[in-house]
Formats: C-alpha cells, sequence, structure tokens
C-alpha cells in the first residue's frame, strides 16, 4: 500500500455511494449499460424546455436522480468475468491508486485523457442544447460516450493486470 491521499475518482465513487460492497451491485453489467442512458436523458431533459417549459427542470431532476441511483439499483452480478465488469473493477482500482502499487504501464495519462475527452465533449454538448442544433447534440452524445468507453477499456487492462498481482482483486472475479 502507498499514501492515504484521495484521488478525484474516489471522491466522485465517495459521491454516488461506491464504497466497499457497493461496488459489486455497479458492476453489476445492466448498470454499467443502463448508465449510459443518463447522458441522453439529460439532454432529452434539458431539449424538452422547448416543449414544456420550466416543466422541462422536473425532467432534468428525474435524470439526476436516476444518475446518482443507478449505481445502487442493480443486484450483484452472478457473474464478474465479462468486460462491462471489470471496466468497473478497473474504476475502483484506479480510484483507489493512491493506496494502490500500480503497475508503471499504467501511470501514464491516457485515462485521464479519455475521462477529458468526455468531459470537454460534454461542455460542447451544453452549448449545443443552448442553442437547439440537433444534429452537434447527437454527435456529442456518440463522441462523449465515445471518452467513456475508451475510459472503461483502458480499466478493464488495468483490472486484468491487477489481479494477476494481488490475490484480494483477483477474488473479484468469479
Amino acid at each position: 500500500m502507498e499514501g492515504g491521499a484521495s484521488t478525484s475518482e474516489a471522491r466522485v465513487a465517495k459521491l454516488f455511494g461506491l464504497r466497499g460492497d457497493r461496488w459489486i451491485r455497479h458492476a453489476n453489467p445492466l448498470s454499467v449499460w443502463t448508465r449510459f442512458s443518463v447522458l441522453s436523458l439529460l439532454a432529452l431533459a434539458v431539449w424538452s424546455r422547448v416543449w414544456i417549459g420550466w416543466y422541462s427542470l422536473i425532467a432534468v431532476a428525474i435524470a439526476f436522480a436516476w444518475m446518482m441511483l443507478n449505481p445502487l439499483l442493480f443486484a450483484k452480478p452472478r457473474s464478474t468475468k465479462n468486460w462491462a465488469t471489470k471496466g468497473v473493477f478497473g474504476e475502483r482500482i484506479w480510484s483507489e491508486r493512491k493506496n494502490l502499487t500500480i503497475p508503471e504501464q499504467f501511470k501514464s495519462p491516457v485515462p485521464n485523457v479519455a475521462n477529458a475527452y468526455a468531459v470537454l465533449e460534454m461542455a460542447l454538448l451544453i452549448y449545443d442544447l443552448i442553442a437547439l442544433q440537433v444534429i452537434p447534440v447527437l454527435a456529442g452524445i456518440v463522441i462523449a460516450h465515445g471518452g467513456k468507453l475508451w475510459y472503461l477499456d483502458c480499466m478493464v487492462l488495468l483490472f486484468e493486470d491487477m489481479k494477476t498481482r494481488n490475490s484480494d482483486i483477483a477474488g473479484w472475479e468469479y
């Protein structure tokens, strides 16, 4: 074990209630794949201001509630031998990297670049939603999801490596 400082990812995980055994529920592939609906739901909720005016804030609140509750709503997965679950396990490792010995090849900025890519696109998406530009909004959602998938793929690789080095982490897979 190394240091004790918290990463920004660990703070986000804490915000979503991801501590201890709650990670395994979020690692359910249904949680992972349905979580991809959040960005589209938020975009639709913001766009709905054109149709329902201020009532669109209710739709935005519902989308945010879904985002916050999603990681906690699903049962423990039947198997953890799938890409989505391994991605979440990698996210857990990455969020706790200040307290774990991470292999040198994973200390590159690539996961942070992948996340920044998705966040930057979301900033552009906000502009496009304000301007009500359909094609850029749809493209923004696809591009932001691409950044998240890239990040998750990095996390799968991290998990696959770490399970060979740490028996506790290897025990997450069944």
